[in-house]
């Protein structure tokens, strides 16, 4: 039965049995199966053909395993180590006492850079140890010093407590972050930082942590609540020396770009004010205002920036055209951007953008918006960024309605049936779609879990512990597509095939992770066909995944012609 999914490359064409006609969904699911009018006999999931599958399987890792020896390496040079990377011996300790004593390649490449203070634009593939990349090198800058208590905070020591922000585009990746961080133990067994989460039902903390992990809504909503005494925004921000922003690409496109952009104009101009104080005989003018006051300067500098930022993407083609003409008007009537203004303040911040897709074909890009407000940045990119990663195997299946269901469920077999930890992800495009996947794969014996926008956050963090910890099949959309880091995922299956380069990246990138191996496969019909076979070509050819997503809409048009 699973032969023609072991050798799906080649003989995709080949037909499966049909299930029972006591499965069939309406036409609004993504699994439509047959309506027959004769029922054929129920199918245990536990069937002769176990150990064939478990061998299958077992042999499709262990070329998986050989074909990463060859051809791709997780780890940087042996001589490459924490400390030589300029990391303290004490968070040396704390990495090897969580299995962690050898830096990736990526993280190799990125620590110096941030220990060095430079605003790093970290791109690299999923997996390949972006979070620990910047988590270590700023909770070594900040020497490991644990947060002053509550007595502590007034005068000199508030001015002096310095924080690392992190913002993450939801409270599950908030959460994974806070829990990396808290894992670095000292030889007491506490953490090496005070770590808190502002985010979803989580308030702020009563204690001032030195690492802060929010999504962008939150913590706006917290610096623009009315709080005449406090001036907490003012000490906030100042207190902000570090910035991370994990996910970049999507923080910085769609509904979250307006809240991200005011918040680093926020911090650019609390920036501005201490180069400013600094550069002033007279006593820091923020002493002298009151809150209100403060604010209003707050909010004039952000929509001075903002200005200033409109004015450059309006005028970026003009400018380009008009570049020898500005050189020679000796400054005069120049249009003010990004660059020029990081010339005439001193420097207080730093910031690190991290992301598993970075687009930069276009002004309008995270990679884009990005080269024009931070120019001076240090770009670090991964080996396999938007490429194939030689961990990884891929297998592709083209299905019809009649066979997809079977397909399907031999794909699930292919892994689950090897032990009960085996972890399995399967990705949908709608939440209807993995009701129905859930549905079919309940009814014939296979227990599984949901993890997609329509569960509450309590049933997803379940989900999402139980899976960890026990394994099984993860049916879920996009939304457990980015970020989360579940160990030891064999495989991936594309129950529909992804709609987007970004999607498609980030889905295949949830196995094969941290040097190990793993499986794809992904089942597509033939209004897909084109598209897989361009996506094929990109990989075959070691060029960027998303050139054959860009072509998308030509394929669509052929298939309009071809009636």
């Amino acid at each position: 039965m699973l032969q023609h999914l072991r050798l799906a490359p080649r003989l995709h064409h080949l037909h499966t049995p049909r299930l029972s006609s006591s499965l069939s969904f309406t036409t609004k699911y993504l699994l439509i199966l047959p309506n027959s009018s004769s029922a054929s006999t129920h199918r245990s999931f536990h069937n002769s053909s176990s150990r064939g599958i478990s061998a299958l399987c077992t042999a499709a890792v262990e070329q998986a395993k050989a074909h990463s020896t060859e051809e791709g390496s997780f780890f940087a040079d042996d001589g490459v180590t924490w400390k030589s990377l300029g990391i303290s011996d004490r968070i040396a300790k704390a990495l090897a006492d969580t299995g962690i004593n050898r830096p990736s390649l990526v993280q190799a490449a990125c620590i110096p850079h941030i220990l060095r203070g430079k605003d790093v634009i970290v791109a690299a593939e999923t997996g390949s140890g972006k979070t620990h990349g910047y988590l270590v090198p700023l909770i070594n800058k900040l020497g490991a010093v644990s947060a002053p208590s509550e007595d502590d905070l007034s005068g000199d020591t508030l001015e002096k407590h310095e924080t690392v922000l992190v913002l993450c585009p939801n409270v599950m990746l908030c959460d994974q972050v806070v829990g990396m961080a808290n894992s670095l133990l000292d030889q007491s067994g506490k953490p090496l930082l005070k770590v808190a989460a502002v985010c979803g039902q989580k308030g702020w903390p009563i204690f001032k942590p030195d690492v802060l992990v929010s999504t962008p809504g939150a913590l706006i909503n917290y610096l623009f609540e009315y709080d005449r005494q406090k001036r907490r925004r003012e000490q906030f921000l100042r207190r902000v020396k570090f910035v991370v922003f994990d996910e970049a690409d999507m923080l910085l496109c769609g509904s979250f770009q307006n809240q991200v952009i005011r918040l680093i104009h926020m911090l650019r101009f609390d920036e501005k004010l201490l180069s400013r104080m600094s550069n002033s005989t007279k006593e820091p003018v923020t002493d002298e205002i009151n809150d209100h006051e403060l604010d209003e300067k707050l909010d004039a500098g952000v929509s001075e920036a903002d200005d200033s930022y409109e004015e450059e993407i309006e005028n970026e083609e003009l400018l380009e055209c008009s570049k020898t003409e500005q050189e020679n008007s000796n400054g005069t009537g120049a249009r003010r951007d990004w660059r020029r203004v990081r010339e005439i303040y001193k420097r207080s911040k730093q910031y690190v953008f991290v992301a598993a897709t970075l687009p930069q074909s276009g002004r309008k890009t995270a990679g884009g918006v990005l080269t024009r407000m931070f120019p001076e940045a240090t770009w670090v990119s991964g080996a396999h960024l938007h490429r194939h990663n030689p961990r990884l195997e891929q297998r592709w299946i083209e299905v019809t309605t009649d066979t997809q269901v079977d397909t399907l469920l031999d794909a699930v077999r292919y892994s689950y049936s090897i032990d009960d930890s085996t972890r399995t992800m399967v990705f949908t495009n709608t939440v209807e779609s993995a009701n129905s996947v859930a549905d079919i794969l309940e009814r014939v014996g296979i227990r599984c879990m949901l993890y997609h926008s329509d569960s509450s956050m309590e049933e997803r963090a379940v989900n999402l512990c139980t899976f960890r910890d026990s394994g099984g099949v993860l049916v879920c959309t996009d939304a457990a597509a980015r970020g989360l880091d579940i160990p030891n995922i064999c495989h991936v299956i594309q129950a529909k095939f992804a709609t987007s380069a970004v999607d498609f990246l980030h889905r295949v990138g949830r196995t094969a992770r941290a040097g190990q191996a793993g499986v794809v496969t992904s089942l597509y019909t033939r209004s897909n066909r084109d598209l897989v076979n361009a996506v094929r070509q990109a990989e075959e050819t070691n060029k960027p995944v998303e050139e054959a997503f860009s072509r998308k809409r030509s394929f669509r048009n052929k298939l309009k012609k071809r009636g």
